[in-house]
């Protein structure tokens, strides 16, 4: 079996990604309540208490909200850096030792026959990092919650089969919208989010021959809507000669739907 996956849910309230092969089954952070994780996994047709391990890409509560309860009654083993093993103890609780595991950024662990590679990015928390999962040639990325997409970032993604990318803000609907300059100011800085446009810009440069799938994630329920996005990416995808439908797929995501479970 091929690795498959799903978005389970992203968005500004919320963000978790299922991934699984024929020997493990994976979630990449766990942002909504334990019910809601529970009723999401369900949506595909899979079972909390079958789920291998869950891995961590930073404190924030949209992604880690619901980790504790989860991992505690259904005794998940948890895989986080050391820094934010720290800083996310006030939002989880407590877990238990032996489920607490570390994965440092810049490295590659093995799950399965699943490689995890992890990278740092530039956000403002205490040590954020993202994933890709390797199983052979075959490559899936995930990308959101950072403030830039660094030279370094695109040689390590280039060419993924598939990517679930932040496309977080429209620049215009954030600087006419209602957050206080400071909020604005950070989401726009080097340690915040990228916008539809930045997305775009930074996929035209990553695509390969490979990628066929992108989906749009963490996209704020105040300063973006879908239509928006899709088109802001669409159209810089478009202006490399691409075509959408016939060379490769853009998807939504949602903040309390799963996508559909896919094969890379």
């Amino acid at each position: 079996m091929a690795v498959r996956y799903s978005v389970l849910a992203s968005g500004s309230t919320g963000n978790s990604l299922y991934i699984e092969t024929q020997q493990q089954r994976l979630l990449i952070d766990c942002g909504l309540s334990g019910k809601k994780m529970i009723d999401l996994l369900a949506q595909i047709g899979r079972k909390p208490e079958d789920v291998d391990a869950i891995l961590v890409t930073h404190e924030h509560s949209d992604h880690v909200k619901g980790l504790g309860v989860f991992a505690r009654r259904f005794r998940t083993p948890v895989y986080a850096n050391e820094r934010t093993w720290q800083a996310m103890t006030s939002v989880t609780g407590d877990i238990p030792l032996e489920q607490k595991f570390e994965f440092q950024a810049n490295t590659t662990k093995k799950f399965g026959n699943l490689d995890i590679e992890s990278f740092s990015v530039s956000h403002d928390a205490a040590d954020p990092m993202f994933y890709i999962a390797h199983d052979g040639d075959r490559k899936l990325t995930l990308l959101t919650d950072l403030g830039y997409v660094s030279e370094h970032i695109k040689g390590l993604i280039r060419d993924s089969d598939a990517y679930v990318m932040e496309a977080n803000h429209d620049t215009e609907m954030l600087m006419m919208g209602r957050y206080p300059w400071s909020v604005k100011r950070r989401i726009l800085g080097d340690t915040g989010h990228i916008s539809n446009d930045e997305s775009g810009i930074a996929l035209t440069e990553v695509l390969g021959n490979r990628t066929k799938k992108i989906y749009l994630a963490h996209l704020s329920k105040d300063n973006n809507m879908k239509e928006l996005a899709r088109m802001s990416v669409g159209q810089k995808l478009e202006s490399t000669g691409l075509k959408i439908g016939r060379d490769l797929s853009l998807f939504d995501t949602d903040p309390d739907r799963a996508t559909q479970l896919t094969a890379i």
